[in-house]
This record gives structure tokens, sequence and C-alpha cells, in this order.
């Protein structure tokens, strides 16, 4: 079997057509190449995205809060267009600890964070060890507590061997040439996306590179650490859930809030996993709803 066609993404090639390039910077920060957008003016926002995505995600969402915020947007390490970490670091530790060195070399302080399914780990991570002090954290369809069950037995380990096996990441970036099979993975989130959404994200999946990163996180992600650490949690916490979202259980919110009781929980009718990508002008409402009432 041959792989040829798979391409790794190539910021001279690739870059002029990525959503609001424009506002794309290279940083270097915690042994990393980071590739940041940051655009707007106001208060500090952060948005990370979730594992196996990028900067694109937010590529309708961003200009939105943009008008009312200074919106910062990495692709985490081995995402997108940024350089990875090394193996062992690409855990929710790691991941926390170099954002914070990003953020700390960009000089900036998020007021607000928003995180995406695994992006919302990483910040809550990085508010409990008070490497940021936001003055709220919004998880959007966050995958904060570890799978129940079989899956939470087999999906580390299964990670770890397709991580540390370059040939299965050459495979499954070549199955991702195939159109089918990445609109088969966006629908099995529960969302619908528009065509250009499914061609980026199979941009990404065809990438070796981050189809590596993001088995390299899944297999040294540890959740328990958040479930450890939520009820010490100090920023507010807002759980907006797709009530469509088949990747993260709407149900999974409601075993935060045993943990988190004073965490608020908002749902999306309708949506999926990928809500922020279905409806920007919806979440981007919320979001900005959210803002209004801490002061922002």
């Amino acid at each position: 079997m041959r792989f040829a066609m798979a391409k790794r993404l190539d910021w001279a090639r690739d870059g002029t057509s990525w959503p609001n390039h424009e506002h794309s910077r290279f940083v270097s920060a915690a042994g990393v190449r980071w590739h940041v957008q940051v655009m707007g003016r106001g208060p500090v926002l952060l948005l990370v995205h979730g594992t196996g995505a990028a900067t694109h995600s937010w590529r309708d969402l961003a200009p939105l809060l943009a008008e009312r915020f200074t919106l910062v947007a990495p692709d985490l390490p081995g995402h997108g267009f940024s350089a990875p970490l090394p193996y062992a670091r690409m855990s929710l530790p790691g991941m926390a600890e170099a954002l914070v060195e990003l953020l700390a070399c960009l000089r900036m302080s998020p007021a607000l964070v928003l995180g995406h399914s695994a992006g919302a780990a990483i910040l809550t991570r990085a508010a409990l060890t008070g490497g940021l002090a936001p003055r709220a954290l919004i998880s959007l369809n966050g995958a904060l507590l570890p799978w129940r069950g079989l899956p939470g037995h087999v999906f580390s380990p299964t990670a770890r061997l397709f991580a540390t096996t370059p040939m299965i990441s050459r495979f499954l970036s070549w199955h991702a040439l195939d159109r089918k099979a990445v609109e088969g993975m966006v629908a099995s989130t529960g969302s619908v996306l528009e065509a250009r959404g499914v061609d980026l994200y199979r941009r990404l999946v065809g990438d070796t590179g981050h189809v590596r990163a993001t088995l390299s996180m899944m297999a040294n992600w540890d959740l328990s650490l958040i479930e450890r650490g939520l009820s010490e949690l100090r920023p507010p916490l807002f759980l907006v859930v797709g009530e469509g979202d088949r990747t993260v259980s709407p149900r999974e919110a409601e075993r935060v809030r045993t943990l988190a009781p004073d965490a608020e929980l908002v749902e999306l009718p309708g949506l999926g996993h990928l809500a922020h990508e279905e409806r920007p002008l919806a979440v981007g409402a919320l979001v900005l709803d959210i803002a209004a009432r801490q002061g922002l």
C-alpha cells in the first residue's frame, strides 16, 4: 500500500487559504513553534480547540467575538501548523503548561477563556494550577471527566499503540483522502458542516503529523486530574452543551455538576459536538452574554 498522496501541512503552500490567515503569526514558546491567530481589540479572550482540530474550527466565530475582544487562538502543539511537543509532554499537564508559557510570551492574560472538547480540559487544568485566572471558563461540549466502563480501559492503550506506530498514522492520513470517510467522521459527532468545513478537516487528517499528535494526545490523556480538582476550580464554570453531541454525551455535564455544583449548564438544542462551527452566531451570542454577566 502506498501513502504518497498524503501531504504535510505547509504554511507557504497552505497558509494563504487558511481561515483568517491574515491574523496569523508564528511564536516560539515552551520549545514549540506555535501558529497563533490574534485579532480584535478589548479584553483578552482565549480560544482553545479540541483534539484533532485547529484554528480553522473558529473560522466564523472568531471574527464575531473579535468585535468585542482581543481574540487569541493557537493551534495546539502538533495540530494544524504548530510543531509538536515531545511525546511524553503531549499530556494534559504538558499541554496546559505549554499554553501558559505561550501566553506569557505573548504577554497576554485572558479575562475569559473558552475551550472546546479537550480544549476545555486544558483550560481547566491551567486554571487549577494557577497558570490562568480568568473571570470565567466556558466549556463547549467539554471532555472533562474520564470515560466510564470499557472505553476507559481500552481507549488510552489503543491510542498509545497507534501513536507509537508511524505506519498507522500514515494509513489514517491516507484513508482521510477519501472525502466520504471524512464526511462520516464529521457526521459521527452529531454535527452537520458545510462543504468547506469538511474540506478543512480533510486537509488536517491528511497530515500524518497532525494525526500522530492527535493520537499522542489521546494516549497521554488523564482526566482524573480534572475529576479530582473540579471542586477547587475558582473561575465560574459554564457548561455549554449541544443536545445532539455524539462525541461527549450531554449527560456528562451532569456528572461535572456533581463535582462543581455551582457550574451553570446551558443547552444548545439541535446542535452536535461541533456546535460552534454549525451555529457560530448562536454560540457567539451566548459567549457575549456570559461575558457581559462577568462585567466584560
